[in-house]
């Protein structure tokens, strides 16, 4: 079976509906806050990651069941092989923004992106899904970008960026970014999700956006490409897409704009 051929919308509407009762019966913060373990990507497993990832790995099983070949990557997991594996990766988030999800704030996403090669280039359909205002985003290479099914378009502006996108962002790594921005934005929001915020600059919501810690693929696999489908401009670090590995050890800084220039602007703060 070839994996492009399958409904990956529908897929990851399907995971979205199941996480969605994941989240109604789970509902407290005191509920959301327990923990099993350590994820393959390093940090501690709460419950529900595992839970939403559990429904994930129910679909991703039933494509390999139809004799689909790929490795999933995921926060939790690690590398899964399917079949005979390959080239193509799943690569999944089960929930961007934990925190926000384990202290009950509505923005947190899951991210899937499927990709023909083992790089952030290779990636051809990208789906995050923001639980907090239940909105789809949505990109295949080529195809463009859609938010709940209009077509997405970054801002268009020169000069100042009105709106930036921070994350990832713990008080102290803050201050040297601010300085570099400002005069030069005038506004900064932060969401708590990788995925929802670069996402906004796809929507035309944002006009940048810069993660202050380096993230992992899981975090930006599937928002790079709805950014670049909307016509923005992302990098990761200094080298180029195809040098940006999607797998759970690498860590890189992402960073996003509504064309070049803002781009420049969201890397130079995040290097101050």
């Amino acid at each position: 079976m070839d994996v492009f051929a399958a409904d990956w919308p529908g897929i990851c509407r399907r995971i979205v509906a199941a996480q969605r009762r994941i989240f109604a019966e789970v509902v407290s913060s005191e509920e959301r806050t327990v923990y099993e373990g350590v994820g393959e990507g390093g940090d501690r497993t709460l419950v529900i990651d595992r839970r939403c990832e559990d429904e994930v790995f129910a679909e991703l099983e039933k494509l390999g069941a139809a004799g689909a070949s790929f490795i999933a990557v995921s926060e939790e997991r690690g590398e899964i092989v399917f079949g005979d594996g390959g080239p193509v990766r799943v690569v999944i988030d089960p929930i961007d923004g934990s925190l926000n999800a384990r202290r009950t704030i509505p923005s947190h996403s899951v991210s899937i992106a499927v990709a023909e090669g083992d790089s952030m280039a290779d990636v051809r359909f990208g789906f995050v899904h923001d639980f907090g205002a239940d909105e789809e985003f949505l990109a295949t290479r080529g195809g463009g970008a859609a938010v709940n099914g209009v077509a997405a378009r970054v801002a268009q502006g020169k000069g100042r960026l009105e709106v930036v996108g921070l994350e990832s962002a713990e008080p102290d790594w803050t201050v040297p970014a601010l300085r570099s921005l400002a005069g030069n934005a005038y506004r900064l929001r932060v969401v708590g999700s990788i995925a929802i915020t670069s996402a906004y600059v796809a929507a035309g919501r944002f006009d940048a956006f810069l993660s202050l810690r380096p993230c992992r693929s899981v975090d930006a696999a599937a928002a790079q490409l709805i950014v670049r489908e909307a016509g923005g401009a992302v990098a990761f670090g200094d080298g180029p897409l195809e040098a940006t590995p999607l797998d759970l050890g690498s860590r890189y800084h992402v960073a996003a704009g509504r064309d070049e220039a803002a781009l420049a602007a969201a890397r130079a703060a995040q290097t101050a």
